[in-house]
């Protein structure tokens, strides 16, 4: 696959779709030639201590953040055609579907693909687990700022160019 935007939600509660930053890589040609990155204002508007702890994101970041349809306003046009790529990509995928779902936006069946199931497919046994930053040092890429949305769409387009 040479052609593709990989993707990483991060979220602020259980809901999926309290989306509250988002991370975009765009891929063309086997080539990283574009991202994106933004803060979103969560729905419900609400953070888990645990999601704090994982993202380290707050209301403080997000109270004056865009909501979803307008930061989706600038994706949109970068991954239009292109197949959507993610590590878990249960997890991003769902995140989609129910934020577009919770602001009752018409979703467009993108098609995801998954380099948590590559990795396993690929590594096997020969990795201690499947996680993202130790995927990503497998393919040879140093993931230093892990859940941050976009250095784990960066990471997840390294795998993707090696695993997919």
């Amino acid at each position: 696959m040479k052609d593709f935007a990989a993707i990483d939600f991060e979220t602020a509660n259980e809901c999926r779709c309290s989306v509250c930053s988002v991370g975009v890589v765009i891929v063309r040609d086997g080539k990283i030639v574009d991202s994106f990155y933004s803060l979103i204002h969560p729905e419900p508007d609400y953070y888990q201590w645990f999601c704090q702890q994982v993202h380290g994101l707050s209301e403080e970041d997000t109270d004056d953040a865009p909501v979803f349809p307008q930061v989706w306003e600038k994706i949109a046009p970068m991954i239009e055609g292109l197949p959507l790529v993610a590590h878990n990509s249960t997890f991003d995928e769902g995140c989609l579907k129910e934020v577009f779902r919770a602001y009752q936006m018409d979703y467009p069946d993108y098609e995801f693909y998954d380099t948590l199931s590559a990795s396993r497919e690929y590594f096997g046994y020969d990795l201690p687990n499947h996680q993202l930053p130790t995927v990503a040092a497998a393919c040879g890429y140093d993931l230093t700022n892990h859940h941050h949305a976009l250095a784990d769409a960066e990471a997840c387009a390294h795998i993707a160019l090696r695993l997919l």
